[in-house]
């Protein structure tokens, strides 16, 4: 069998690219990261979770309804759960930054 060096080097980076992508799958973000500490207050963090209509994900707006809970070390960032899934909050938008998974 003969293989060529582009399609040796095409496999290796299309597995190791599966290889990164299935490690990342915990949490999605988007614009400024929240710091570590504030992902793991939200991740201890036991509360209800609010049921509301469409998928929550990243670039999500959260609806009035909902009661945004805020992080004390942090105030730049709130918390809710929503459909069960804890999401990380920018207050002045009502925007999801982060799901965590």
């Amino acid at each position: 069998m003969k293989f060529n060096l582009a399609t040796i080097t095409g496999a290796a980076l299309l597995l190791s690219a599966g290889a990164v992508s299935a490690q990342t799958t915990i949490v999605e973000t988007t614009g400024a990261a929240p710091p570590d500490e504030v992902v793991t207050y939200v991740q201890r963090e036991r509360i209800p979770s609010v049921a509301v209509d469409g998928e929550v994900m990243v670039g999500y707006p959260v609806p009035r309804s909902v009661e945004l809970r805020p992080i004390p070390s942090d105030r730049h960032f709130s918390y809710a759960i929503i459909n069960d899934r804890r999401v990380i909050v920018e207050p002045d938008t009502r925007r999801v930054i982060r799901v965590i998974e």
